[in-house]
């Protein structure tokens, strides 16, 4: 699996991260969040974090 954060899209708010840890991460200098590639969570957790991101930013595919 891999996933994209679309930047325009994401306002940062970093739900991400804190349901898949080991697959997201807040850059720092932008402040808005980033993929992890390959995610380091299951694939269920993943999509948790897709689902959750309240402006659908990220994007993933098998």
């Amino acid at each position: 699996m891999k996933c994209i954060v679309n930047e325009e899209l994401c306002i940062g708010c970093g739900t991400c991260p804190a349901v898949a840890p080991n697959s997201f991460a807040m850059n720092d200098e932008t402040n808005k969040a980033e993929a992890i590639n390959p995610p380091g969570d299951t694939d269920e957790t993943v999509k948790m974090a897709v689902d959750s991101c309240p402006t659908a930013a990220i994007s993933c595919e098998e």
